[in-house]
């Protein structure tokens, strides 16, 4: 079986590729410069001889898509409509990473899978019409919706908390938005474990169990620094306004996954555990 990972050096491409490489697979890793998946002539060709195709690139920049929203489109909706097209032609299977942003973060329980979409940015209705132009150009995909990721290999909320730690007496942190702090290099297994199960065609959610504010994410990866996590305070939403409306409620439910036979994703906490070392050891961690 060959995969093909676009967004190859992303932070969750490279995970993905890590993983696909660590078994001993045959992935073709694509990053930008190695194919635009905006290009409908360079996807069909690289597409054709391959099993499996796996999406991690996107536009990713939630603020940036309120001033940029066409830009984002064509990355976070137009490519994936292409990429599904060329996978259908190749009988390929098509994995669609999409997000928790699709939602408008009203809810009080979690998310299923099946629940009405009702993004509230700019970045979530292109990451809405990218879904919905994957189940329109292909009967064969993965659509895997994650949330909160962060990883060793790029930009992320615990390695700006350990460099804003190590340079402040104290850090202030919504404690009014809820979610699931997902770890790439899990989320990078839950999708070759969907893709070895033969997971039937649908929409799952890729992230770790339980739930917990950024105030509380924040203090995690404090004491995980080094640092006292007494530092942390609480503040609100609205004392950091941004460009993009935040969902208040990202915690994404796994009942799809249980259906299938796959194993979610484990608690926050343990997987942070895990994690902290390998995700840490890039942002000038030092251990007291």
């Amino acid at each position: 079986m060959r995969w093909l990972v676009a967004g190859a050096t992303g932070m969750l491409g490279t995970d993905l590729v890590a993983r696909l490489r660590g078994d001993g697979r045959d992935v073709v890793a694509a990053g930008h410069a190695e194919l635009d998946i905006t290009d409908p002539v360079a996807v069909a060709a690289r597409v054709r001889d391959v099993d499996v195709v796996v999406n991690c690139a996107a536009w990713t920049a939630v603020d940036d898509a309120e001033t940029h929203e066409g830009a984002a489109f064509r990355l976070n909706a137009t490519a994936p409509q292409l990429l599904a097209r060329a996978a259908h032609a190749a009988g390929a299977r098509l994995v669609q990473v999409s997000t928790d942003y699709v939602f408008d973060g009203a809810a009080t329980a979690p998310y299923a899978e099946d629940a009405p979409l009702a993004p509230v940015s700019a970045y979530g209705r292109t990451k809405a019409a990218g879904e919905w132009a994957v189940r329109a150009e292909t009967d064969d995909y993965l659509v895997v919706r994650t949330a909160w990721l962060y990883g060793a290999h790029g930009a992320c909320f615990p390695r700006t908390m350990a460099r804003l730690a190590a340079e402040r007496p104290q850090l202030q942190v919504v404690a009014d938005q809820v979610g699931q702090p997902t770890w790439t290099a899990d989320l990078a297994d839950l999708l070759v474990r969907l893709v070895d199960a033969g997971a039937p065609s649908g929409t799952y959610h890729g992230t770790a169990s339980g739930q917990v504010s950024w105030h509380g994410f924040a203090r995690a990866v404090v004491a995980a620094a080094g640092k006292d996590p007494a530092m942390v305070a609480e503040t609100t939403s609205a004392a950091f306004v941004r460009p993009a409306p935040r969902p208040a409620y990202s915690v994404l439910g796994h009942d799809a996954l249980v259906a299938a036979g796959v194993a979610p994703i484990g608690d926050w906490a343990a997987r942070w555990a895990a994690a902290a070392d390998d995700v840490l050891a890039l942002a000038g961690r030092t251990r007291g």
